[in-house]
């Protein structure tokens, strides 16, 4: 229908004034009494044509007035075209948007690889963890919603000096304790214990780095001290990702590539790409104009470095899966080393497709100091903890009126989508504030909200004995509030295009904040259950597509909605 009245309008100027492909965008108005859509086209087009831009837009707003779709049109402010639509026309349209609650099937071809969550071993997840964590997931989903392939990755760090540290840190302090009993809080107990220890005594920072050598280089002891380092890591993140709804196609830890990175480093050194640095170690060299510093690429006594193992991780993900996009969600501050990475990927000659850091901002939580290596990490685990025991005392204090066949089930449901709405509601570009009263609220952008309207609506569902229905196939008017909730329902395919587009999940959160908002007016606005029997048939469709449009857009954002609440 908005492609018709676009062509239509583009008839218009050309018939009227001549011009010819005009891009006419349209826009949605904020409030239903400026219509259904409008066009500031006319004060567009009123410089290069010398008139009045009212001039124009009556024009526009007479002409359009008689397509068959338009109910009315009107010339608004300095010279915009509102349009309303005739209501057969807007519920037609809604096709669109139950067609947008159900994922297409996937293409074959080219896929989109996702790296995302990346946490270390050894450590548990801290709180900012869940920011790449959630947010790559959601951009996984977006996409396999849209039918695109996607291969999603967890790029854990499972190599690097810091074994070396804790496998001097074991041998010093673990009391011989097994390996089989410690967990992640051991472990990083260890760790937190060795720097302490190495600020008073620097010849263990190298006694570390003489570890990690010998693992390297295969020592069969080290191996097996690692192995079970990073099983035990493994099982515990597991728990934690599947509480966030968050899975992963491949988990590839660094060593994954220790063999892959040779081949890269001798390619770096024939096409003279990787040069002799400071003290022998091995570094790519960037164009002055590029503004980048050097990127070691080997340390100067040959040990292996972020950078070698990244490279050696683009060439793999291109020849084994031939991507039409690598995406690294990692927050802001290592936006040079990204920079660096690609730049030496196109040094190399390598073609890549389009390389993307989808970069976000740090995250703030009152004044918590969330350096792991002091040990004063804010566990994402306490966190979720936290966060549902909040929830479950919100669900006793409003006693009869939250109904649940299971309110430990609801508890965690609140909870754990109270957290991850919480900072997916926050544009990703910017730092992300942490806040318990709003991440919990049941008023305003929050998943207590979103979980609440969706079990409203399908609670008048049940009381009408229905689970899905379908939109009446003539409608002859609307009234103001089913107009408005129509009007926001017909977004969500627009939303899901922009969110996708753009990578930026909170263009999501928004509309479902708004929808909710659509709903609820209309609810306490319009009689449903007791409206005479074609309204009644209207607004039983409207509310069921209302419910599986917040489902939808809940699922695509790892959260789950109750039915009862």
């Amino acid at each position: 229908m908005f492609e018709s009245l676009q062509s239509k309008a583009q008839e218009i100027i050309r018939a009227e004034y001549g011009i010819q492909n005009v891009n006419i965008s349209w826009e949605r108005p904020q409030q239903a009494s400026f219509g259904d859509i409008a066009t500031p086209v006319a004060m567009q087009l009123a410089k290069e044509l010398k008139k009045n831009p009212k001039e124009i837009a009556s024009t526009l707003a007479e002409k359009l007035q008689k397509d068959s779709s338009v109910e009315k049109a009107e010339v608004a402010g300095p010279g915009y075209v509102n349009v309303w639509l005739k209501p057969q026309a807007l519920i037609d349209e809604l096709k669109h948007t139950r067609e947008a609650c159900t994922a297409k099937v996937i293409k074959r071809g080219a896929p989109v690889v996702i790296d995302y969550s990346a946490p270390n071993i050894a450590k548990p997840l801290g709180i900012h963890h869940i920011l790449s964590t959630v947010i790559g997931q959601v951009l996984g989903n977006l996409y396999r919603h849209s039918g695109t392939a996607v291969v999603g990755v967890n790029h854990v760090g499972d190599w690097g000096t810091q074994f070396g540290k804790l496998a001097v840190a074991y041998e010093l302090w673990g009391m011989g304790k097994p390996m089989e009993k410690c967990t992640v809080e051991d472990l990083l107990a260890l760790y937190v214990k060795f720097h302490e220890e190495a600020e008073k005594d620097a010849s263990l920072e190298e006694r570390g780095q003489v570890a990690f050598k010998r693992l390297e280089e295969g020592d069969q002891e080290l191996r097996a001290f690692w192995e079970k380092v990073v099983a035990i890591t493994l099982k515990e993140l597991g728990v934690l990702y599947a509480r966030l709804h968050v899975t992963f196609d491949h988990t590839h830890g660094e060593s994954f590539y220790e063999e892959k990175m040779e081949p890269v480093i001798a390619e770096g050194k024939k096409k003279k790409v990787f040069l002799p640095g400071e003290k022998g170690a091995l570094v790519v060299q960037y164009p002055e104009e590029s503004g980048l510093p050097p990127a070691i690429v080997l340390k100067a006594d040959g040990a292996t470095i972020y950078m070698t193992r990244d490279l050696a991780t683009v060439r793999y993900r291109l020849d084994t899966w031939k991507p039409q996009a690598v995406l690294y969600v990692v927050d802001v501050a290592q936006a040079l080393y990204f920079r660096q990475l690609f730049a030496a990927v196109e040094q190399l000659g390598w073609n890549p497709p389009k390389l993307e850091h989808v970069q976000f901002g740090r995250m703030r939580f009152a004044d918590k100091n969330m350096s792991t290596r002091k040990g004063n990490i804010l566990r994402l685990e306490e966190v979720l903890d936290e966060a549902v025991k909040r929830a479950g005392e919100l669900i006793e204090s409003r006693g009869e009126s939250i109904q649940s066949d299971d309110t430990v089930a609801l508890a965690e449901m609140m909870g754990v989508g109270a957290v991850v709405y919480g900072i997916l509601s926050q544009n990703r570009q910017s730092d992300l504030v942490f806040d318990w009263d709003r991440m919990l609220s049941f008023e305003g952008n929050s998943a207590p909200y979103l979980q609440y309207t969706h079990a409203r609506a399908r609670s008048v569902l049940r009381k009408a004995d229905a689970s899905d229905v379908a939109l009446p196939a003539a409608v002859a008017t609307l009234t103001e509030g089913e107009r408005s909730l129509v009007g926001t329902l017909l977004r969500f395919p627009e939303v899901l295009e922009e969110a996708l587009s753009g990578h930026l999940p909170h263009v999501l959160t928004h509309y479902l904040y708004q929808l909710c908002q659509a709903f609820n007016a209309f609810y306490n606005s319009e009689p449903i259950l007791q409206a005479e029997k074609s309204q009644k048939s209207l607004r039983l469709a409207l509310t069921s597509l209302t419910a599986a449009v917040l489902k939808c857009g809940a699922e695509l954002l790892t959260l789950r909605v109750p039915d009862r609440m």
